[in-house]
C-alpha cells in the first residue's frame, strides 16, 4: 500500500460507547496500526439538539479503556466555518441551490408522496430558481441519470441507480452542516484513505461519492462492516442485555476481553480464538472480515473474560478490583488495613474460578471480617445438630494447633474425620458452610490459612451460638 494509511472513528456524542461503535473503533485502530498509518478520532456534534459533552467524555473513556488511542482528534462543532466555505464554493459553481421549504412543507409532500405510491424523496422544487423569507438551507444539485458504482473492501462492486438519490441538504437553515456534507469535507481534508464503518452507513454513500466528484477530490476506499446481531438474530439492542463497553466495565469485565471478541466478531485468523494485542496488529486485514453479520454470544465473551482473569497477574487485578470492592462489601478502611501481600494472595486463590471482576470481589469477599450467614435451606442441609456438634469439637482443636498452614490444616482435618470414621467431606463441607456461608469456595484449607486462626474461631464460634 503506497500511500499512508490514515483512517477515523467518527462518532455522534449523543450516548455510550456501543458494542457495534466499539467494533467499528477497534477495526480502524487495527488497520492503521497494522499498515503504520494514523488513527484519526473525530466527534460528530453538528447536532446541538442531541449531542452532549457527558457522551463526548464517555465514548472517549472507553475509547482509552479499550486502549485505542488517537493520533489526532477533532471536532465538527468547532469546525463550521470550513463547512460554510465549502457550501459556498458549491454555490458559485452552480452545484448546489438555497431551499426555502419549511420542514412542516416537506413533511407534508413526503406524506403526499407515500400515499401516491413515489419515492418520499426532495421533489426539487427550489431547484431552478427560487426567492422566500425563509431562513433558507443549502441542498445539493445532484447529477441526473447514470449509476454510482464503487468498490467496497468487504462486499465487492456496489452499485445505485441515481434516480433513486435526490437533492439533499448540505446546510441547514440554521448554519449546521447535515451529516453527509460534514463528514465529506473533513474526509477531504484529514487525507483519509479508508472509510471503515458500519453497514448501516452503506446507502450514504452514493450520496458522499457525488460530493467527492463535485468538489474534485478522489474519494477514499470504502469498506461497510456487516451488522452485529443479538442471539436471536435480530440487530443487537438494549433487550439482549447489556449493549455499552461501560456496562460491560461495570460489570467487570477487562478490556482485553473485550477487545479480543470484538475482533473476533466478524473477523478471523484460521480456527484461532485468543490473540494477544500484538497478534491483532500483526493479523489483521479488511479481507479477513466476513460479509455476513455476526452474532454476538454473551457466554462467549464471558468464558473469555475469565480466560484473561486466569492469566491476569494478582498485582494488577488487585488495580482492576477497586471498583468492585465497596459493592461486595468490602469497606475502604477493612481494605486500607491488609498487607498488599495478603490481598494478592486472596486474589490468587479466587481468580481461578472468577468469570468476572464482580465476581472475583464478590467470592473475596468470605476473607474479610464479619459473619458469613448462610441461608435457611443450606443452613439445614449442613449444619444440623450432627455436624455441629462435630464443629464444637473441631473448634476447640483449632485452637491449640500449633501450625495454622495449609498443609498443616489438611494433615490436622484428615486425622479428624479418619479417628471418627467419617470421610472428609463429612467434616469439610459443614466447616465451609461455617466459615463462608456458601457450599462452594477454594479448597477449605487454603481458605482457613487466609482467614487466619482467629477469624475462623470466630465464625465457628457464631454458628455455635446458633441464631
Amino acid at each position: 500500500m503506497g500511500e499512508k494509511v490514515r483512517v477515523r472513528f467518527a462518532p455522534s456524542p449523543t450516548g455510550y460507547l456501543h458494542v457495534g461503535g466499539a467494533r467499528t473503533a477497534l477495526y480502524n485502530w487495527l488497520f492503521a496500526r497494522h499498515h503504520g498509518g494514523g488513527f484519526i478520532l473525530r466527534i460528530e456534534d453538528t447536532d446541538p439538539a442531541r449531542s452532549t459533552e457527558e457522551s463526548a467524555g464517555a465514548i472517549m473513556d472507553g475509547l482509552s479503556w479499550l486502549g485505542l488511542e488517537w493520533d489526532e482528534f477533532y471536532r465538527q462543532a468547532e469546525r463550521l466555518r470550513l463547512y460554510q466555505e465549502y457550501a459556498e464554493q458549491l454555490l458559485k459553481e452552480g452545484k448546489a441551490y438555497h431551499c426555502y421549504c419549511t420542514p412542516e412543507e416537506l413533511e407534508e409532500r413526503r406524506k403526499a408522496a407515500l400515499a401516491a405510491g413515489r419515492p418520499p424523496k426532495y421533489d426539487g422544487r427550489c431547484r431552478e430558481w427560487a426567492m422566500g423569507s425563509n431562513p433558507a438551507a443549502i441542498r445539493f444539485r445532484m447529477p441526473e441519470g447514470g449509476r454510482t458504482a464503487f468498490d467496497d473492501l468487504i462486499h465487492g462492486e456496489v452499485a445505485f441507480d441515481d434516480s433513486e438519490l435526490d437533492d439533499f441538504v448540505l446546510l441547514r437553515s440554521d448554519g449546521f452542516p447535515t451529516y453527509n456534507f460534514a463528514v465529506v469535507v473533513d474526509d477531504i481534508l484529514m487525507e483519509i484513505t479508508h472509510v471503515i464503518r458500519g453497514n448501516d452507513h452503506l446507502s450514504n454513500t452514493p450520496k458522499q461519492l457525488k460530493l467527492y466528484e463535485a468538489l474534485g477530490f478522489p474519494p477514499p476506499r470504502f469498506a461497510h462492516l456487516p451488522m452485529i446481531l443479538g442471539p436471536d438474530r435480530t440487530r443487537l439492542s438494549k433487550r439482549h442485555g447489556a449493549t455499552s463497553v461501560q456496562s460491560y466495565r461495570e460489570l467487570g469485565y477487562v478490556s482485553e476481553a473485550i477487545v479480543n471478541y470484538l475482533a473476533r466478531l466478524g473477523w478471523s485468523y484460521g480456527d484461532q480464538e485468543v490473540f494477544s494485542r500484538e497478534e491483532l496488529v500483526r493479523y489483521f486485514t479488511l479481507e479477513r472480515v466476513g460479509r455476513t453479520p455476526a452474532v454476538f454470544d454473551p457466554s462467549k465473551l464471558l468464558w473469555l473474560n475469565g480466560y484473561y482473569i486466569r492469566r491476569t497477574e494478582p498485582q494488577q487485578l488487585l488495580r482492576l478490583l477497586q471498583p468492585f470492592w465497596e459493592e461486595a462489601g468490602v469497606r475502604r478502611e477493612e481494605l486500607s488495613e491488609k498487607d498488599v501481600s495478603w490481598l494478592e494472595r486472596v486474589v490468587r486463590l479466587f481468580q481461578e474460578r472468577a468469570k468476572t471482576l464482580q465476581e472475583l470481589a464478590g467470592s473475596a469477599r468470605i476473607c474479610f471480617g464479619g459473619a458469613m450467614k448462610p441461608d435457611p435451606q443450606t443452613k439445614a442441609a449442613y449444619l444440623h445438630p450432627e455436624a455441629v456438634g462435630r464443629l464444637r469439637e473441631l473448634r476447640l482443636k483449632l485452637e491449640a494447633i500449633p501450625d495454622f498452614t495449609t498443609p498443616t490444616l489438611e494433615a490436622f482435618l484428615r486425622d479428624f474425620a479418619a479417628e471418627r470414621g467419617i470421610k472428609l467431606v463429612e467434616i469439610a463441607q459443614p466447616l465451609r458452610v461455617a466459615l463462608t456461608g456458601k457450599t462452594v469456595s477454594p479448597p477449605i484449607f487454603e481458605v482457613m490459612e487466609i482467614l487466619g486462626r482467629s477469624l475462623c474461631l470466630q465464625r465457628l464460634e457464631a454458628v455455635l451460638r446458633g441464631p
